[in-house]
C-alpha cells in the first residue's frame, strides 16, 4: 500500500483535487461497509438499499481498500489511465447499493480490478521487482474473485481470495521496504514461491474448499514467518516515535494473520459460525486495518500532499482496535459470552472513528503550533508543492520514517 515507496517510481504530480475526488467516495464506502457490518450484528443503524448487509465484504475490500490501493498506484505511475481503476472500483461498489441490477455494479468493479492489475504490469515494466510481482499476484486473485462474484458465488465463499488480495498487497509493500539491506535474491525467490502457492490455494478454495482452505492456512503461517524474518519492523521496534509506532502495528498485524492461518488450518472450510467470524476478522481487522493505521501518517502525504503529524495519541485507537478484536474473537467466538460479538464489533467501529478523529486533531494542533510568526512577504515564497513541470525526481531509499512513504 505505498505509491512508489521504495520502487524508485515518482509519487506523481497530478492535481491533488482530482485525487481528493477519488478519496471521498472511498471514505464513504468505509462508512457504508462498517454500517453493513453493524447491521449484521443486529445493531440498528440506517441502511442504503436492501442489499447493503450482504455487501459488507465487497464494500470494504473492493470499494474502500481496493480504491485506495489503486489510487496509490495511479499516483506512482502518474498516468491518466491509471486513475480509472480507483474511479471504477468506487463507482462499482456504490452502484451495487443502488436499485440497478447487482451485476452492473459487479461488472464495474471487475473492470476496475482488471485495470488495477494493469497498473502492476506498467510498474513492472518500469522496474521489475519481486515485491511488484507479489502484489500483482494479489491483484490477479482479486480479479478472479470478482469474476466468481459476478457468477453468483457469495462473498462468504470468496473470503480466502479477498484475503489473499489484501495480504499479498501488503506483503509486497513490506518486502519492498526491506529490500535495502534486506533479503537476498534467494530469499526473495522463496517469498515469491510462497506467495504463488498461497495465491493458488486461495484460488482453488472456490472449487474444493475442504482441502485447500487448510492448505492455505498452513501456507499463510509459513508466509507470515518468512515476512517477519525480513521485515524492517524487527529493527525499528527498538526505535522511538513514528518508526516504533509503525513497527508495533506491523508486528501486531502479523500476529493476527498467523492466528487466522491457524484458524484455517485447524478449522477447515467455513462460511459461517464462530471459526469463520474469528478468522475473517483476524485478517481484515487485525491485520488489514491495523496495517492501515500503521501507515496512515504516511499515506496522505504521498497521495494528497497533506501532512498527517505523528503523535503518541495515535496509539490509543490502535490499542482500542486490538481490545475490540480480542473481545469479539475470544469472548464472543471462543467463549460465546452473550453480547460479546456486538460489543467487539461496536468497539472496533469506534476505534476506526477515533483513529480518524485523532489523526485530524493532532495534525491540526501540530500545524497550528508549528506555524511560523508573521514575517514580511518574501519576493519568492517557498512553495509547499513540488514543481509540476519537468521530469519527476526519484524518491529517497525506503525508510519508514520519511514523510513521502505510503503503506
Amino acid at each position: 500500500m505505498g505509491a512508489g515507496r521504495g520502487s524508485g517510481l515518482p509519487t506523481g504530480s497530478g492535481p491533488v483535487r482530482a485525487r481528493l475526488v477519488l478519496v471521498v467516495p472511498a471514505a464513504l464506502l468505509l462508512v457504508l461497509g462498517l454500517a453493513a457490518g453493524l447491521v449484521l450484528l443486529g445493531v440498528p443503524v440506517p441502511t442504503v438499499g436492501e442489499r447493503m448487509p450482504d455487501l459488507h465484504a465487497p464494500l470494504l475490500v473492493f470499494g474502500f481498500v481496493g480504491a485506495l490501493v489503486s489510487l496509490e498506484r495511479a499516483v506512482a505511475l502518474d498516468a491518466g489511465w491509471a486513475y480509472a481503476a480507483p474511479a471504477l472500483l468506487a463507482t462499482g461498489a456504490l452502484t451495487t447499493l443502488s436499485p440497478a441490477p447487482l451485476l452492473i455494479g459487479q461488472a464495474i468493479v471487475t473492470a476496475g480490478l482488471l485495470l488495477h492489475a494493469g497498473q502492476y504490469l506498467a510498474i513492472w515494466r518500469r522496474q521489475a521487482m519481486t515485491a511488484t510481482a507479489v502484489q500483482a499476484l494479489g491483484a490477479v486473485v482479486a480479479v478472479a474473485a470478482a469474476v466468481a462474484w459476478c457468477g453468483g458465488v457469495p462473498p462468504s465463499r470468496l473470503v480466502p481470495q479477498l484475503a489473499c488480495f489484501l495480504i499479498l498487497t501488503i506483503a509486497g509493500e513490506r518486502l519492498e521496504l526491506a529490500r535495502v539491506g534486506g533479503p537476498g535474491e534467494a530469499a526473495q525467490r522463496a517469498l515469491f514461491a510462497l506467495s504463488l502457492a498461497f495465491a493458488t490455494a486461495a484460488l482453488v478454495t472456490v472449487a474444493i474448499a475442504e482441502i485447500t482452505v487448510p492448505a492455505a492456512g498452513a501456507l499463510l503461517i509459513v508466509l507470515v514467518a518468512a515476512l517477519v524474518r525480513v521485515d524492517v519492523a524487527r529493527a525499528t521496534i527498538n526505535a522511538t516515535g513514528l518508526p516504533r509506532y509503525i513497527a508495533v502495528c506491523v508486528l501486531t498485524g502479523y500476529a493476527w494473520l498467523a492466528a487466522a492461518g491457524a484458524g484455517w488450518l485447524l478449522g477447515g472450510a467455513r462460511t459461517e459460525g464462530p471459526v469463520y467470524d474469528a478468522t475473517t476478522h483476524a485478517i481484515f481487522v487485525g491485520f488489514v486495518i491495523t496495517m492501515i493505521m500503521a501507515h496512515a501518517p504516511l499515506v496522505l502525504p504521498a497521495v494528497l500532499r497533506v501532512r498527517i503529524a505523528y503523535h503518541p495519541a495515535l496509539s490509543a485507537p490502535v490499542a482500542l482496535l486490538q481490545l475490540a478484536l480480542l473481545v469479539r474473537v475470544v469472548a464472543g467466538d471462543a467463549w460465546a459470552v452473550p453480547g460479546a460479538l456486538v460489543t467487539g464489533g461496536v468497539l472496533g467501529v469506534a476505534a476506526i472513528v477515533l483513529f480518524a478523529a485523532t489523526a485530524v486533531a493532532v495534525s491540526v494542533r501540530r500545524g497550528t503550533a508549528s506555524a511560523p510568526p508573521a514575517t514580511p512577504p518574501s519576493p519568492e515564497p517557498p512553495s509547499p508543492e513540488p514543481p509540476t513541470t519537468g521530469p519527476p525526481r526519484p524518491g529517497p531509499p525506503p525508510r519508514e520514517s520519511t514523510d513521502r512513504v505510503a503503506p
